[in-house]
């Protein structure tokens, strides 16, 4: 039940929820950041999506069946994980903007990328691709802006 409702909030309500209480706490002064996580927010679901489509790679529990699927995937196919890449994006540039969030979103991610596996919607392989892609993602965003 846990991880279920973990997995349910880095499914983006957690996020959205976030840049919702940055603007209306900082106002004015969080536009760039809220705007900076959106934009991260779709380079990271269009990398995602190519990604999926190119390695149609099956999830656990339809390989294993001694791996019970504990909620509905959103979509067919398991790499990489778009809840722990977008986690770890949205973190990293919402820790670049706000240091002090760190104690919330990096425990948050880590939940977030575990929930996937304990779910069986994914195996440990994905979990650490989408960490590496979404670091790799936010790291550049970062620097580009």
């Amino acid at each position: 039940m846990f991880f279920k409702a973990v997995s349910w909030l880095g499914n983006g309500k957690f996020w959205y929820a976030l840049m919702l209480a940055l603007l209306l706490t900082f106002r004015g002064a969080a536009v760039q950041a809220v705007l900076h996580m959106v934009a991260t927010g779709l380079t990271c679901t269009l990398l995602y999506k190519w990604l999926k489509l190119r390695t149609p790679r099956p999830r656990p529990y339809q390989i294993d069946t001694n791996i019970f699927c504990a909620t509905p995937p959103l979509d067919e196919f398991s790499f990489p994980s778009g809840h722990t890449l977008h986690a770890v994006a949205f973190s990293i540039v919402a820790v670049a903007y706000y240091p002090w969030l760190a104690w919330l979103l990096l425990p948050f991610s880590l939940l977030t990328a575990l929930s996937r596996v304990v779910l069986g919607l994914h195996y440990p392989s994905d979990v650490l691709a989408g960490a590496a892609i979404g670091a790799v993602v936010a790291v550049s965003a970062l620097a580009v802006m």
